[in-house]
């Protein structure tokens, strides 16, 4: 007999290299799914983990394999040391996404390093992760993965749309989950801020101060990827040989790149939405924070736009991994092939017990 009710940690990594969140949820599935975060926390990368993890995409293959274990050991001790502090006991799971280092669906193959069976033999605890490869085996793009989540946890809002790394949104059409990722986000705005030594463009106060570069937006529109249908996903690997050489051209006007790339984001994001005023729009992941990135985003649709609590905010994708953990233990489908293209709905992710 299935439970109804489950206590697991949900732990993310993602590509904007911000560190590893860390989130204890409480599920109930005793009508419909609802949950309670009880306690969250991210823990930050070392420069050294950060410039390793950036650089992990052009390892040779021994060399990956090496880092792959000394990432999963650092994971262990940092989820060991949440765990610890906060007296967590009686976990069914621990359900991590580890860190994606190359993500090539084209190619049938996607690696998301931390996900060993050590990982669990360190913890001492039931862990399920490497939820994308099964997918990307099933013709699938192996992302993303948060819609199902979206549809079981946030079914209120016509969109729900997260702005990491990359930008995300998924919606329901024709009776199904539609999703798909839109364009880069902090994955070139923090590249940028850091160029002038700040971690990130805090309230994209310096993409404020800059002006609008019309042929660079012309530029940025123009890319293939957009005029694509769903199903589509991105990695690091486009915006390092589509995105940045176009960037590369006006590198000596940052401020003019920040604004322009802000924009370039809110047009990309409003024309995938009805521009319906009576339609909400959830909107988390770290770009939330960055008050000119949503002044522009305000400005280029109608659809209201609905900013929750800073708990939901920072840690949605850590609560819907550990829903995704949830939902592979009960043996029920957590990745819907109308999001990734696969040949059909599955539960993915590998399941490791001590």
């Amino acid at each position: 007999m299935k439970k109804s009710y489950y206590k697991v940690l949900g732990v993310m990594s993602g590509t904007s290299l911000d560190g590893i969140d860390l989130a204890l949820i409480h599920l109930d599935h005793r009508k419909g799914w609802g949950f309670q975060i009880e306690v969250a926390e991210t823990v930050g990368y070392s420069e050294k983990m950060k410039g390793m993890l950036a650089a992990a995409i052009d390892f040779e293959p021994a060399d990956l394999h090496a880092f792959n274990i000394a990432y999963t050991e650092y994971l262990a001790k940092i989820i060991g040391n949440f765990i610890s502090k906060n007296n967590i006991t009686n976990l069914d799971a621990i359900c991590s996404h580890g860190h994606t280092i190359k993500h090539e669906p084209q190619n049938g193959f996607t690696l998301q390093i931390g996900n060993l069976e050590m990982l669990s033999q360190i913890l001492k605890n039931t862990v399920v992760c490497d939820y994308r490869v099964q997918d990307v085996e099933l013709g699938g793009q192996g992302a993303p993965l948060v819609p199902v989540g979206d549809r079981l946890l946030f079914p209120g809002y016509k969109y729900c749309l997260n702005l990491g790394g990359f930008a995300n949104i998924s919606t329901e059409g024709d009776g199904r989950r539609i999703a798909f990722d839109i364009c880069a986000v902090n994955t070139v705005l923090n590249y940028y801020a850091q160029k002038l030594g700040m971690e990130y463009d805090r309230d994209g106060n310096l993409a404020a101060t800059g002006k609008l570069n019309a042929s660079l937006l012309q530029e940025l529109d123009a890319l293939e990827f957009y005029s694509k249908s769903a199903p589509k996903s991105l990695g690091i690997e486009w915006v390092n040989s589509h995105v940045l050489p176009i960037l590369h051209k006006y590198d000596d006007d940052i401020p003019g790149i920040l604004n322009t790339f802000s924009k370039h984001i809110a047009k990309q994001i409003a024309s995938c939405l009805d521009n319906d005023p009576a339609s909400e729009m959830l909107v988390t992941g770290g770009g939330c924070f960055n008050s000119y990135l949503m002044k522009c985003l305000g400005e280029a649709t109608k659809v209201q736009v609905v900013i929750p609590s800073a708990e939901i905010i920072n840690y949605k994708e850590a609560l819907i991994f550990g829903l995704l953990g949830v939902l592979r233990l009960r043996e029920e489908i957590n990745v819907l092939s109308s999001v990734t293209g696969a040949c059909r709905d599955h539960s993915s992710g590998r399941v490791f017990v001590p």
